[in-house]
């Protein structure tokens, strides 16, 4: 099932950016559609204990529970980003994140496969045990970058689909 393609700049699914400002860090980063493409784009910096970009989709939900896992027809910049998925779960009155990495190669358009099944839990970057993904209650989408490299980055996504 198609979950989102960016046909049009007034996409109904809002994103939403959260960077390492949020705890004193200096990375920029957001998000963009432009001709039919999401566009990832900002600069990481390490400066200040920063070292985080990231955006997430607000205002819509997903039942993904007939689901094994998401696919994103991607274009990279060679770096290493993270796949994240939120739901009503909370630790200390805040959202759990579930979330797993994905490489991507520079320049080239290609499709990620990411099973739910790898999507672990953490809470603002510290891994937890639990709870269990409950895919029929899919608050947010969200990609990040955090791979501990100063500078500029770009991910480009064509569409992203639940399978």
């Amino acid at each position: 099932m198609t979950l989102m393609e960016f046909m049009q700049p007034s996409d109904k699914t809002l994103w939403v950016a959260v960077n390492d400002g949020v705890m004193g860090g200096l990375s920029q980063g957001g998000a963009k559609i432009d001709s039919g493409v999401l566009h990832f784009s900002g600069t990481l910096s390490l400066e200040n204990n920063g070292g985080f970009s990231s955006i997430r989709t607000s205002g819509s939900g997903f039942d993904l529970s007939t689901a094994k896992c998401m696919v994103l027809r991607i274009k990279g910049d060679g770096r290493t980003y993270q796949l994240r998925l939120s739901t009503n779960a909370r630790f200390r009155d805040s959202r759990i994140s579930y979330g797993a990495e994905f490489a991507t190669q520079a320049d080239t358009w290609m499709e990620v496969r990411i099973n739910f099944s790898t999507l672990k839990p953490s809470y603002r970057g510290t891994k937890l045990d639990g709870p269990p993904l409950d895919l029929s209650k899919v608050e947010e989408i969200g990609l990040l970058i955090g791979d501990k490299r100063a500078g500029e980055f770009l991910l480009q996504v064509d569409w992203i689909k639940a399978e």
